[in-house]
């Protein structure tokens, strides 16, 4: 009896083993820990879930399934089952269903002209041996607001408030990292001019190019960049007083290398063609509204947008205009992408695999950022940032969590 016992302890051993090995190493499971616990799609798409030996079922007729394909059919949000050879229930996804959205996708070149609420402090220096901003505590990265309670527009009006103050204390107040803030100056003469000074470099505009990322035909809102637009001394977002978006010309290519990301030079300033307002400068991008319609010439009839749950490692494209010949879509290869619950501009990694692409700019480079990411036929992302020791490849973030931005500032409009 007792061997016939650690008999049987030694067949369950095994099997348990057995079993826990499955659920380790087996496709299945494997493919089971990927599946998303929600997933959202829009009405009318298709989506094949990998779920290795098991298969999906759901009694909710909004939703059809062949051959663990769901198709959505209504709006609405049900359950699917994931049952084991068919039979043995081993999960849940929760599917949420929604209208389609359609967007018209960039990739045009854009130019990029603002100017900023307040003005940015770049550097403090000495007056006459003294620096007033300094000894006041301000430093690179403050942007001053407002000087006895007078909103300051631009650095040449700061020049005259300061110059025109006689020496006596003036009340500053700055923002700083989100913060509002107030101090006391008192200006120095500089004995060169024989003006009164602070003692500080400021900046109240900057421009530049980048690459259109969407547009949205019901309101005329628009994303562009996928990142923020910082300044290039201190590194700090700009604030936005005024802005305006301007159809840029690429005028040459500066190829990307290894440690020394490369740049598309354009052309905007000369011949100033207005395509529309800046109205945000965020982590996400710039937004604002295009004074009239844009149409994409390669999908003229625009693209739905696909959200993050439907992004999957593998082929994929960008629409990017690196030169005279207008917008062009070129391959690359989504390596990674990421499951973010909070906003982020480094959703996705993506590895350039077009040659064309790589024999003029050998890779990402600075003025495709905004480029908007296709797959399977719907508009996922934007390119935000190349890797600096290897402009083959860069980071993407999720087309969602720029339209979540629009809509905020379309709310506050």
């Amino acid at each position: 009896m007792r061997k016939r016992k650690e008999r049987l302890r030694r067949f369950f051993g095994a099997a348990l083993a057995l079993v826990s090995a499955w659920m380790i190493f087996s496709p299945t499971s494997q493919a089971l820990r990927a599946l998303p616990e929600n997933y959202r799609m829009s009405v009318g798409q298709r989506y094949a879930v990998n779920v290795g030996a098991a298969a999906l079922s759901s009694q909710d007729e909004r939703l059809t399934l062949s051959q663990n394909t769901l198709v959505a059919r209504e709006e609405g949000e049900t359950e699917v089952t994931v049952n084991l050879f068919g039979l043995l229930p081993i999960g849940r996804m929760r599917v949420t269903a929604g209208s389609e959205r359609r967007l018209m996708p960039g990739g045009a070149a854009v130019g990029v002209a603002l100017a900023t609420k307040g003005v940015l402090i770049i550097g403090v220096s000495d007056v006459s041996g003294k620096s007033p901003a300094q000894s006041a505590g301000l430093k690179a990265g403050d942007v001053i607001e407002t000087v006895n309670g007078q909103t300051v527009t631009s650095s040449q009006h700061l020049v005259d408030l300061i110059s025109g103050s006689g020496g006596l204390p003036l009340q500053l107040t700055y923002q700083r990292d989100g913060t509002n803030k107030s101090v006391s100056l008192k200006p120095v003469l500089d004995s060169a001019s024989g003006q009164y000074r602070m003692g500080a470099w400021v900046r109240d505009s900057t421009a530049g190019v980048g690459t259109l990322s969407w547009y949205d035909p019901e309101n005329d809102a628009y994303g562009a960049l996928g990142h923020a637009i910082n300044d290039s001394d201190t590194g700090k977002l700009l604030p936005i007083r005024t802005g305006a978006l301007l159809r840029a010309d690429i005028v040459d290519i500066k190829k990307g290398q290894k440690g020394q990301p490369g740049e598309l030079r354009g052309s905007f300033l000369r011949d100033q063609t207005v395509l529309g307002s800046i109205e945000e400068n965020t982590s996400l991008g710039i937004f604002g509204f295009l004074s009239s319609p844009y149409v994409n010439p390669l999908y003229p009839e625009g693209l739905p947008m696909g959200f993050q749950e439907t992004v999957q490692p593998g082929p994929a494209t960008i629409l990017s205009t690196i030169d005279g010949e207008g917008i062009k879509e070129y391959a690359v290869e989504i390596v990674q992408a990421s499951r973010q619950m909070t906003p982020s501009p480094k959703s996705m990694v993506l590895k350039v695999t077009d040659p064309e692409l790589l024999a003029k700019t050998g890779g990402i480079v600075q003025g495709m950022s905004g480029s908007p990411i296709l797959q399977n036929g719907r508009i996922v992302g934007a390119v935000t940032h190349v890797f600096v020791d290897d402009p083959t490849h860069g980071y993407g973030l999720y087309i969602e969590w720029m339209l979540n931005a629009a809509q905020a500032m379309d709310q506050a409009a």
